[in-house]
């Protein structure tokens, strides 16, 4: 909407367009509110915000010219708009939320003209976006999931390939084309071959194929906010791809975790013995609370020390602690234990692993709440935003706000991200997320099949240093190019971005010395995955501050409120919690995110009472996308191209209960 016609009088306010901000945006419009939400930045999702590789590029280079820079603010525009009894509360200028930021290239930068000419038989097909989500659409019930998680099909270079389970009939509908055949054909060799030929050039040319997100995390699979995706019917705005594999990092290998029962007596990692140790303990997990004479005594105690006395060998005390609760050895008992239970539980309702991961990225996910804010009312503006509030002197709170061209609006609540009220920060206390970003050319752990998004958490390498989570995503979930990997890696930050993240990198991956330098045959580390290009930055940890109007870690009005995060942890339940008390605050009485209504079931004026069987129920919206469903019904896909598919029998997914309590005495076997 052009910010000229904006109408002089809205409910709520809502500076900045993050996830938090965006939730709130969608819960106050579904009620009824008049929104208006508007964003300083030239895109959506703030912190949240994905970018493609040459956006990327252009942020980056904007957050070095803003660098130094100092914004005065005179006061012309806003000062004749206040009365008597009023005064003016300055938003901040500058809203930076990044440090530190480095960008690194070691591909190759040669553009030779022999190597334009190869480029079609020595690149990875690249098959137009629309053409890629054709043949992996999101991950859903009417593909059969295998034990490990796996889907019967999958896409490999823009190409949809059989699996080696599928017999030489199915094999040969594949092959419909002379291209694809070579493809589909290539020995694994060829394929290292090809990945080693892409240069920087290649990557800035195929740039709009990468989706590259500030903010790294992922979605519990019985988590708040895919519950929050089902009951507000959010859902049907995006699709999702099931995380396939957890692994962990010891004594420099990568190893797959497991996580089913049926992973755990088919790996080869562990012993008999620790195999019904392990059952043993994580059946204990899953209603531990059912047992406090086990516990209860140590609930002061370490969870690493709890560990030590269930008489865990040291491999699994690494599994547990790292790679299924996730937390650190200074965690206390009981909330390993809960964190442990939240893992268990979350498997089996999508997939094998408890997460998801939403296609294009997690700035979808803003974007998604925006649109439904939109769809029910919601004004929005980028590349617009606020000056000053107007503040009634003797009750303190926000009468109304005064925008950057001038204009006067009236509300009667402000919600804002925290970056824009830097000025009113009672703590100058600062915490950091060290982040980094690599396009990588294989795997961390290569499998059958490259199209895997993985999760590892890396324990500390050094006393006092933090864990690292490590997301690695293919090009099936249309965040990087066919051939490449998107790496993220996310830490407490002890020093910059790179301090933190370079050394493990370092191990984990080959950094050339020098753009595209390539291995000597025979080197050690041959079968490390290469970094084709890495960014490193901090970002400002702000999740401890409470944005809780004047009471709050702001010295703000009453009716201001700060939407404060992301945090650091790999899940998103902090930003619900702080959307739901926001609008709680704002709207006590009003429902939270309602379900809305499907298109086909909206009564307009002059038509017939809507009567019971309203579509006001938990089903599958009949719209394009794909839909996170209620209790063990997974995720649905509602694309065009699915119609056309055929229908393949999906077997009922167990409760977590039964996944690990059944036959749970392996000595019976």
């Amino acid at each position: 909407m052009a910010s000229d016609n904006l109408p002089s009088e809205f409910d709520v306010v809502i500076l900045g367009t993050g996830l938090t901000e965006s939730i709130v945006a969608s819960a106050c419009s579904r009620v009824g509110q008049k929104v208006l939400h508007i964003d300083r930045r030239n895109y959506y999702s703030s912190k949240w915000a994905g970018f493609n590789f040459n956006s990327l590029l252009s942020w980056v280079e904007e957050y070095k010219a803003q660098q130094g820079l100092q914004i005065k603010d005179d006061g012309a525009e806003w000062r004749n708009k206040l009365v008597d009894g009023e005064e003016a509360l300055l938003i901040s200028a500058d809203d930076s939320f990044i440090a530190n930021l480095e960008v690194f290239c070691y591909a190759s930068l040669e553009a030779e003209e022999e190597e334009k000419e190869e480029a079609t038989d020595t690149t990875p097909s690249l098959a137009e976006p629309e053409e890629e989500m054709k043949g992996e659409a999101s991950p859903d019930l009417t593909q059969e999931t295998t034990d490990t998680g796996e889907t019967q099909h999958t896409q490999v270079d823009g190409v949809q390939e059989e699996v080696a389970s599928q017999d030489a009939s199915q094999a040969d509908e594949v092959e419909e084309s002379k291209d694809q055949q070579e493809d589909s054909t290539a020995s694994p060799v060829e394929e290292v071959k090809k990945k080693k030929k892409i240069t920087y050039a290649h990557l800035v040319k195929e740039g709009r194929r990468f989706n590259i997100d500030l903010v790294s995390k992922l979605i519990y699979s019985r988590g708040s906010l895919v519950d929050l995706l089902i009951q507000s019917k959010v859902s049907r705005y995006t699709e999702f791809k099931i995380v396939t594999r957890i692994l962990t990092y010891r004594s420099g290998r990568v190893d797959q975790v497991p996580c089913s029962r049926a992973d755990v007596f088919a790996s080869k990692q562990l012993t008999m013995v620790e195999k019904r140790m392990l059952m043993k303990f994580l059946t204990f997990c899953l209603d531990f609370e059912q047992h406090p004479d086990e516990y209860k005594e140590a609930s002061d105690q370490l969870f690493w020390e709890f560990l030590q006395t269930k008489k865990l060998t040291e491999n699994l005390q690494h599994f547990v602690l790292y790679s299924i609760a996730m937390v650190t050895k200074e965690t206390r008992t009981e909330d390993g234990l809960k964190a442990t239970q939240h893992f268990l539980r979350c498997l089996g309702r999508y997939g094998n692993t408890p997460f998801l991961f939403p296609l294009y990225g997690l700035g979808e996910i803003p974007q998604c709440f925006c649109r439904m804010s939109a769809v029910f009312g919601g004004i929005y503006c980028l590349r617009h935003s606020v000056q000053c509030l107007v503040v009634d002197k003797e009750t303190n709170s926000c009468k109304a706000v005064i925008d950057t061209q001038g204009q006067r609006i009236s509300c009667s609540h402000f919600v804002v991200e925290d970056g824009f009220v830097r000025e009113q920060w009672k703590s100058t206390e600062k915490r950091f997320i060290s982040r980094a970003v690599l396009i990588t050319d294989r795997s961390v752990l290569p499998a059958d099949s490259d199209q895997q998004i993985s999760l590892l958490t890396v324990p500390p390498l050094e006393p006092g240093g933090s864990a690292v989570h490590m997301v690695e995503l293919c090009s099936s979930s249309m965040t990087c190019m066919p051939g490449t990997f998107l790496v993220h890696l996310t830490c407490s930050s002890k020093g910059t971005a790179q301090e933190d993240l370079e050394p493990l990198i370092s191990r984990m991956f080959y950094v050339p010395p020098s753009p595209g330098e390539e291995l000597a045959e025979g080197d050690e580390r041959c079968g490390q995955p290469t970094v084709l290009w890495a960014l490193y930055f901090n970002m400002l940890d702000t999740s401890r501050m409470d944005g809780n109007g004047s009471n709050g870690s702001f010295d703000l009005p009453s009716n201001v409120h700060v939407c404060v995060g992301p945090d650091v942890t790999l899940g998103c339940d902090f930003s619900i919690k702080l959307a739901e008390n926001i609008f709680r605050q704002l709207l006590p009485d009003e429902e939270f995110c309602p379900p809305a209504p499907d298109p086909e079931d909206i009564i307009y004026e002059g038509e017939a009472s809507q009567g019971e069987g309203s579509g006001f129920e938990q089903e599958t919206p009949k719209t394009e996308g794909s839909s996170l469903q209620s209790e063990g019904e997974g995720l649905e896909s509602q694309s065009e191209t699915e119609k056309e598919a055929e229908e393949m029998e999906t077997p009922a997914q167990k409760a977590p209960e039964e996944v690990l309590k059944e036959d749970a005495s392996p000595s019976e076997e």
